[in-house]
């Protein structure tokens, strides 16, 4: 019995064909043949080509592998590294009148309770 995956929306499967394609680009521009980088990345050739056509069934795993064959699994950490959309709605769940809680005073020179 196969795998069975979600077929991927529009937006999804064109950006995936983007990803695939980038590292398509930068196997070839650093001269590396596909049976090299798969055999780097621990993966048949047939599942580098699935990656590079950006296809949807693969592991996030097998890419992550191949971008680190090619020296940019720094590009993997960038991922929703600058999430402005959630930052914004993060900042507007804050509720500004809201005062973190008061430490209480300790110090000799401030006594708090005087003895008779």
């Amino acid at each position: 019995m196969g795998r069975t995956t979600t077929a991927s929306l529009p937006t999804v499967a064109r950006a995936l064909t983007r990803v695939g394609e980038s590292i398509r680009l930068a196997r070839l521009r650093r001269g590396l043949s596909a049976e090299l980088v798969a055999e780097r990345a621990g993966m048949a050739r047939t599942t580098l080509r699935c990656v590079e056509r950006g296809e949807a069934g693969v592991s996030i795993g097998a890419y992550a592998n191949v971008l680190h064959s090619l020296g940019l699994l720094k590009d993997l950490a960038a991922v929703a590294e600058h999430d402005e959309l959630g930052r914004r709605l993060q900042d507007a769940a804050l509720d500004p009148r809201k005062r973190a809680p008061r430490r209480p005073r300790s110090s000799p020179a401030n006594p708090a309770k005087k003895d008779p």
